[in-house]
């Protein structure tokens, strides 16, 4: 048995734990109209029973979550697939390191796929800025996340970043349980997929042995999700522009709506790509390097797989040509996918506050939709390099 006691601060709930805080989540004031919203077939108080009754993690996610994923999907989404399941090895914990797009959906689908597939599903790191009240810790610290502490002074994000290092070390070196982490800290914004450095240095901080044994037992696995339809597409342009002029600060209950719009939201057509994990050549050659350098080499391997298994869809291609007001992609769609585009464009910038400069926030928009698509003519043109 693994000793996890120092971790008690970040770790997910144990099944004894998590049973006590559904039994808790059960009183929630509103549990019985999302009951009715997600089961409607059911009695209103078909959801507190469940939770009521629910005895292990393991039970909460095939009960609950798995069925309310499935709804989103069946709801807000025109289609779901996904590939590249064979590149899990299951005799394996492994670490996904996983483009960001949806705060609570990227791992909650991965999640789903994994279940269907047989594999062991895997804990969820997840900043700390959205646990904003105890019911939503009852919920999310029994749904297998691990708190990331943010928001902290230097010395405390060092010592945090140490023990969430060992942490996630620990749980895929004895084959305790695999890790969902997203490549960056909160979600891209821009539509440009990319790995923080940052991020890769926390993860080797708990390394015992030299840089290439350190990351070939962490056993990475990018994965990538991509949404027809972006989710917060508008909320994210709004927050990119007001940042150019100011700090930006988060409203109270922000995360929470942005949660909520994530999941509501009409999403079009959802790909998930399980890429290949990163091999020990890979590695080795990283280990070759220089300091910084070494964890850029991992970062690039990181991104590559992302951005070659990021699906682009008719949006896309329609926002590169209208931001560079040319035709190179018109194969990929006609007219009438362009005005749907547009008309879908114009309405979400309408729902935001009417004295933000309307020019900048459409083309911010538009470039969260298009450099998707310049991010892999980027990538070709590496290749051709090569």
């Amino acid at each position: 048995m693994v000793d996890l006691s120092e971790f008690e601060s970040i770790s997910p709930y144990t099944d004894e734990e998590a049973a006590e805080a559904l039994s808790k989540l059960a009183e929630y004031p509103l549990l019985s109209q999302v009951s009715q919203h997600f089961f409607p077939e059911e009695s209103p108080d078909f959801l507190k029973g469940l939770l009521k009754s629910i005895k292990t993690i393991d039970d909460f996610q095939v009960l609950v979550m798995q069925k309310f994923v499935r709804w989103v999907l069946e709801h807000t989404a025109k289609s779901f697939s996904y590939d590249g399941v064979s590149n899990i090895d299951q005799d394996k914990k492994f670490l996904a390191l996983s483009n960001h797009r949806d705060i609570i959906l990227d791992p909650a689908i991965t999640q789903l796929v994994l279940y269907t597939n047989g594999i062991p599903m895997t804990e969820i790191a997840v900043g700390d800025n959205l646990i904003t009240s105890k019911t939503i810790e009852y919920l999310i610290r029994s749904n297998r996340m691990i708190k990331v502490v943010r928001g902290i002074s230097a010395r405390e994000l060092y010592l945090s970043s140490q023990l969430l290092s060992r942490y996630i070390r620990l749980n895929i070196t004895e084959q305790r349980s695999s890790i969902w982490l997203a490549q960056r800290q909160g979600r891209t914004k821009n539509g440009y997929d990319m790995t923080e450095q940052g991020l890769l240095k926390m993860l080797d901080m708990s390394g015992k042995d030299d840089f290439q044994r350190n990351f070939e037992e962490l056993n990475i696995i990018p994965m990538s999700i991509s949404y027809e339809f972006e989710p917060c597409d508008i909320l994210k342009a709004r927050e990119l522009l007001i940042s150019r002029d100011r700090k930006y600060v988060k409203a109270e209950g922000e995360d929470l709506n942005s949660i909520m719009v994530g999941i509501m939201q009409p999403k079009g057509n959802i790909h998930l790509n399980i890429g290949k994990p990163l091999t020990s050549e890979e590695i080795a050659a990283a280990a070759l390097c220089d300091k910084n350098d070494r964890y850029q080499l991992i970062r690039h391997a990181v991104d590559l797989r992302v951005i070659e298994g990021y699906r682009l869809w008719k949006n896309n291609y329609v926002a590169y040509d209208l931001v560079n007001e040319g035709g190179r992609y018109a194969d990929k769609y006609d007219q009438a996918d362009v005005q749907q585009f547009v008309g879908y464009m114009e309405h979400q910038l309408g729902t935001v506050e009417p004295e933000l400069d309307r020019n900048e926030l459409k083309k911010i928009f538009l470039d969260i939709y298009a450099n998707p698509v310049l991010a892999k003519e980027m990538l070709e043109k590496e290749r051709h390099r090569e």
